[in-house]
């Protein structure tokens, strides 16, 4: 049970800090790097590729999440990063509606909402497709 919680949790934490961390150091390389194009943070917003990439970034660290998720319960791997994909698009909607969503419409904050699931899914599917280390079959040695 705690377990359980904590996976989650470290699913959640992760996908936060990932996704916070590239967010801080892509927007100002974005901003440097096309001065014409995005002349100010307003722009990044507004910005169709930007916006893009930021949905691509974003999803791939709910997958990540997930991953942490799975890798953290050990058992029912894919069961735990989807609670995590559901506790996330629960966390999307709460911040769609507070006063501060509006960098994105509504329609995109439902899209992240909805493929937050399938993005941990993905993540849970992953970790519990690996091999674990250590644990190949080596030939004894004669």
């Amino acid at each position: 049970m705690i377990r359980s919680l904590l996976s989650v949790l470290a699913g959640i934490a992760v996908l936060t800090a990932a996704s916070f961390a590239i967010e801080v150091a892509l927007n100002p390389l974005l901003l440097w790097a096309f001065p014409k194009a995005l002349p100010g943070a307003d722009a990044l917003r507004l910005n169709l590729w930007v916006r893009t990439l930021t949905f691509a970034y974003g999803l791939m660290c709910v997958a990540a999440g997930g991953y942490i998720a799975a890798r953290v319960a050990r058992c029912r791997a894919v069961t735990h990063a989807a609670v995590m994909g559901m506790i996330q698009a629960g966390l999307t909607v709460m911040a769609m509606v507070s006063p501060v969503s509006s960098h994105a419409s509504r329609l995109q904050w439902i899209i992240i909402a909805v493929l937050s699931i399938p993005a941990a899914l993905v993540g849970g599917i992953a970790c519990k497709g690996r091999k674990p280390y250590g644990l190949e079959k080596n030939p004894a040695s004669v």
